[in-house]
């Protein structure tokens, strides 16, 4: 905590360790673990929404494609409801002929 005149001026590390946790405590893993699958789902609809858009097609036109409403491509896209079996119908109707998942130290699984 640094002082600016009568102001209490606290870095971002010191108020995460204040309203999450600090560092290596369960509450913090927990935290972060949440945090970095959220920015994965996201990623991965963006991937989606991009792919989408390269071939003009609306998400209505892409869930009738795979047998679903506008607002579940909608959710897709927003990174919601993302399934292993969503995901591989959205991809196979958008033309991706195979997918990898990288489990690291394991190894990577073809998909489709």
């Amino acid at each position: 905590m640094k002082r600016m005149g009568d102001m209490k001026l606290y870095s971002f590390e010191e108020v995460k360790d204040k309203i999450i946790g600090v560092k290596g405590s369960a509450a913090r893993d927990a935290f972060e673990a949440e945090l970095a699958e959220e920015i994965e789902s996201y990623r991965l609809g963006e991937t989606i929404k991009q792919a989408r858009l390269s071939q003009n097609l609306t998400q209505e036109q892409l869930g009738e494609k795979i047998g679903v409403q506008r607002a579940q491509i909608s959710r897709l896209e927003k990174g919601r409801s993302i399934s292993l079996s969503s995901m591989m119908r959205v991809f196979k109707a958008l033309g991706v002929s195979s997918a990898t998942l990288d489990l690291g130290k394991i190894g990577k699984v073809a998909l489709w």
